[in-house]
């Protein structure tokens, strides 16, 4: 099964996007999944539904870090490239998108009580999630190929 298409699976089963997104790279990234899961878990709905970046961009950073991060804070070049694919990742899915923020991606303020019981009556995330979980991966797929 392609990467997008078992984040896509795992977020249908009920994982935040960020947990879709980080756990289906755990076995490569020498992560157990159900750590990869807890690590990811306060990141989703635009970080604990705070409104913030999109869960499912977060978990791409987490595995751009993971597979490309330092690990001594004297690894200048790995964190410059590190950063550097991070910013391509966040250039290309905004250009797919129009931004990484979840508020904008989801037309609702997941922050906001009064949106969030309409996101959840109009199954906002469970139509465009999705689409989002696979937009990430497919990127990321893309940079970390290149």
């Amino acid at each position: 099964m392609a990467k997008a298409d078992e984040a896509v699976t795992s977020f249908k089963r009920g994982f935040s996007c960020s947990q879709a997104v980080l756990s289906c790279y755990s076995e490569e990234l020498g992560l157990d999944r159900d750590v990869a899961n807890r690590v990811a878990c306060g990141f989703g709905g635009g970080i604990a539904r705070m409104g913030n970046i999109c869960g499912a961009v977060a978990g791409a950073i987490m595995v751009i870090g993971m597979k490309r991060g330092t690990t001594r804070p004297d690894d200048t070049a790995a964190r410059e490239r590190t950063y550097a694919l991070v910013q391509q990742f966040i250039r290309d899915y905004t250009t797919k998108n129009g931004s990484i923020a979840c508020p904008d991606l989801l037309g609702h303020d997941m922050a906001d009580p009064v949106q969030f019981k309409e996101a959840l009556e109009k199954k906002v995330a469970a139509r465009i999630c999705p689409g989002l979980v696979e937009d990430a991966v497919t990127v990321l797929e893309r940079i970390l190929n290149e």
